[in-house]
């Protein structure tokens, strides 16, 4: 069904909205398609947002150009028109595809999965789509966790448009308001926790985030605080919510002074999930050199009592169900099931 003149009108009026293209590459959607590609096993992956001649595209993994013409986006031809995802398993025996220069040239695209962005409103924005040179489907599970890619990658324009509309909003107060003692301070709490709030969802918004801080015990908040919204979001009580809380601020300070020796250049990675069964997985990595856990004296027995080591796996354990190591002891892996 082809976009009517009027509907084409109204979508690029709601892009324009966005504020997004030809603008600067941004962490929080470098880091999607960097896991659409990861998940999904393809070479290419990309966020393409569609204006009225071109595809521009916001991030993007194994593609050299930054945009192509509207007329050779595969995007354009099928996602445009629709939201879901759109799976070819063979771009050559697509009659609507076999003859695009993509395929009968560089890069060669053989499969492709577009995911439709839309706005709230009901606009496609873009896709974010992930591309391979052979031909090939994907996985039930590779398909819903590209959706729910999907569902992040809305949610982060939503965020950015927001924050914008906000700026702006504040920037018109500014010129308005007299005292401008009193609007510089509320300027400072909205911005502050607008930035709170970007911090919270850096990576899946249904069920998962991923975050790397620098080697900074002032960064570990970041990762509580992120916890716990998570946590409160899926109904944990606030007895369940503090021992995850207080396991991941030890788990991560010792991460930040055995695993990276207290330097700031080097980075601390954690990684929340919480599964269908209310069970939360968080994994702390670090990139020091591990050491061997089962070597970990017990700090209760009394000729320990006085030294410091090993209290800090102690009390993990003690607020997890369960912990584990793996990679040398470089990660640091602990679940806990809700209540």
């Amino acid at each position: 069904m082809a976009t009517q003149p009027g509907e084409e009108t109204a979508r690029l009026a709601a892009l324009e909205r966005y504020r997004i293209l030809d603008t600067e590459p941004e962490r929080a959607f470098d880091d999607l398609v960097v896991i659409a590609a990861q998940i999904c096993g393809t070479p290419i992956a990309f966020i393409g947002l569609i204006d009225a001649d071109r595809q521009w595209f916001k991030a993007r993994v194994g593609l050299s150009m930054s945009e192509v013409a509207r007329t050779m986006s595969f995007c354009s031809a099928q996602t445009i028109k629709q939201s879901g995802v759109i799976v070819v398993p063979s771009a050559q025996q697509d009659d609507r595809l076999r003859e695009s220069p993509l395929v009968t040239g560089e890069p060669h695209i053989r499969f492709y999965a577009g995911a439709s962005l839309v706005t709230p409103d009901g606009h496609v924005l873009g896709t974010l789509c992930v591309v391979d040179q052979v031909e090939r489907t994907l996985t039930p599970g590779q398909l819903e966790a590209l959706e729910a890619l999907k569902h992040q990658a809305e949610a982060q324009l939503e965020l950015r448009r927001n924050l914008i509309e906000l700026h702006d909003a504040l920037a018109a107060r500014d010129r308005a308001e007299a005292d401008q003692a009193a609007l510089t301070n509320e300027l400072q709490v909205a911005l502050g926790d607008v930035k709170k709030l970007s911090a919270l969802i850096p990576y899946c918004s249904e069920c998962q985030f991923d975050m790397t801080i620098p080697a900074d015990p002032r960064a570990i908040p970041t990762i509580t605080d992120g916890i716990r919204e998570l946590l409160k979001s899926r109904g944990w009580t606030e007895h369940d919510i503090m021992a995850v809380e207080l396991a991941v601020q030890e788990a991560v300070a010792n991460a930040i002074r055995h695993g990276c020796r207290n330097d700031p250049t080097n980075n601390v990675q954690c990684c929340v999930t919480v599964d269908s069964t209310g069970e939360v997985m968080v994994v702390v990595r670090d990139p020091g050199a591990g050491f061997d856990h089962t070597a970990l004296a017990n700090p209760l027995d009394p000729e320990n009592m006085l030294k410091p080591s090993g209290r800090g796996i102690f009390l993990i354990n003690g607020l997890m169900d369960r912990v584990g190591f793996a990679d040398g002891g470089r990660e640091l892996q602990m679940r806990k099931r809700k209540a």
